[in-house]
């Protein structure tokens, strides 16, 4: 009974501490069942005084949240009514615009078609002033062209009488600058440097621009002038010189009939040297290949000309001489005076023997470059279209460009191999008839000879 009745007490201050604080504090001094009875009636009244307060704040505030009702109800109110007006308005505007325009129509009439072909023109001009490079010398002429062609592009504004003036200004000002040659200082950037120097430059009609002996190229997006990054051969650029130079005289001039793409172009195209390095590995093992069998050729040939001369020397005395090789076949008879004829014909045939090899010496090198230089050419060529193979297995046939190496490799190494082996054969032959043609004068020299001792034997 006493634990159930504990329960009950710990229950009731529980339910009191939730209720108020207050009540709370006396909890522990409740020890019956009469004390908690008594809390419980104090924390209902003490609970009932805080209702009974906020009613009263409650009522209190009721005024003034009728009031900010009020007033938001007004605000919606003057709101709605302005919008009302505004569209209103609006309506009103969009009638009177609308009448506006029509009346503008009216009254422009045929100048409406005026300032559209106006308009045009002008967007037409600013697009050819742009790569003009007579804009190198009148700049900024777009910036006017281009503001026009807005202009006339909204119809609220109209163009004024010198602005048309000035678009035909421009225009004749164009045509009658294409057909000058004229001079003007302007800055120009250097291509070797990269630094900009304000030097003379010489604008040939609409055409071309050359300064210091060099062509230029108008960069619109800059509106600035550089020197071209590589310049044509030096019979172009002589023609470059010769502009500048002149006074009043007629001098020729490589002239570009399309303002500078032709001679882009011209620049892009590879030297000696650069097609040469497109031949590749192959290329240049024809080409040593080419220069050693040129050696070879020239030694031959200064070889065979000295040893020529010295036979005909010979063939002009009768003491044979050990210096050249008719000399040494000679002194075979000299060296043999009781030798029958038979006997002197093997020394001899010996002696021209020993000497043929020197005057035949790398005659068959010169002849194998000449065979091998083609089939190297053959070389290349099946290397670079296996290249280029490659290249449009991993990449397609979308762009050129990335064929265009193999297709070069092939067609220069080519070319090498040809260039190699026409001279080749050339040189060999030549040297091989030289050669043949002294053997010749000592087989003969050596008959007679035979011959003679063949008589005094008899």
């Amino acid at each position: 009974m006493k634990s159930i009745f504990k329960r009950l007490l710990t229950a009731a201050a529980l339910s009191t501490t939730m209720t108020t604080s207050v009540f709370a504090a006396q909890e522990n001094t409740a020890v019956n069942l009469d004390q908690l009875l008594t809390q419980l009636e104090q924390g209902k009244l003490f609970q009932n005084t805080q209702n009974e307060q906020r009613e009263k704040e409650f009522l209190a505030k009721k005024a003034q949240q009728v009031q900010m009702l009020n007033e938001a109800d007004a605000r919606r109110t003057q709101l709605t009514q302005r919008s009302e007006s505004l569209e209103t308005t609006f309506e009103k505007n969009e009638i009177e615009l609308a009448n506006l325009s029509e009346t503008l129509n009216n009254r422009m009439g045929s100048l409406k078609e005026l300032f559209g072909v106006l308009q045009q023109v002008a967007g037409d001009m600013q697009g050819k002033f742009e790569n003009s490079i007579i804009s190198a010398q009148y700049p900024n002429r777009g910036v006017f062209l281009d503001e026009l062609a807005q202009k006339m592009g909204q119809s609220s504004k109209l163009a004024s009488v010198e602005e048309i003036e000035r678009v035909w200004f421009e225009l004749q000002r164009e045509m009658t600058e294409s057909g000058k040659i004229t001079r003007f200082d302007a800055p120009v950037m250097n291509a070797d440097t990269g630094t900009k120097n304000q030097q003379e430059v010489v604008r040939v009609g609409a055409f071309n621009l050359v300064s210091n002996g060099k062509f230029l190229e108008y960069v619109k997006q800059t509106g600035s002038l550089a020197e071209l990054s590589r310049q044509p051969s030096d019979r172009y650029l002589s023609t470059a010189s010769a502009v500048q130079e002149q006074k009043g005289e007629l001098v020729e001039f490589a002239l570009d009939p399309t303002g500078g793409s032709i001679l882009g172009l011209l620049v892009q195209a590879p030297n000696m040297t650069e097609r040469v390095e497109q031949g590749g590995t192959v290329g240049y093992v024809i080409l040593a290949v080419g220069l050693i069998g040129l050696l070879i050729a020239i030694e031959r040939f200064i070889s065979l000309t000295i040893i020529g001369g010295k036979i005909k020397r010979q063939l002009k005395q009768a003491t044979p001489s050990t210096n050249n090789p008719l000399g040494r076949v000679m002194k075979v008879k000299t060296d043999n005076p009781t030798a029958d004829s038979e006997t002197l014909e093997l020394k001899l045939s010996e002696a021209i023997l020993r000497e043929v090899p020197k005057l035949a010496r790398n005659l068959t090198f010169i002849k194998i470059i000449s065979v091998v230089a083609p089939l190297l050419g053959l070389l290349g060529t099946v290397t670079g279209m296996i290249n280029t193979f490659q290249a449009i297995t991993l990449f397609g046939t979308g762009d050129p460009k990335l064929m265009a190496g193999g297709i070069s490799q092939a067609l220069v190494t080519t070319v090498l191999g040809l260039v190699v082996a026409i001279p080749t054969l050339l040189l060999y032959t030549v040297l091989n008839t030289r050669s043949r043609g002294l053997i010749s004068i000592l087989q003969e020299q050596s008959a007679g000879i035979i011959a003679e001792r063949a008589e005094q034997g008899e």
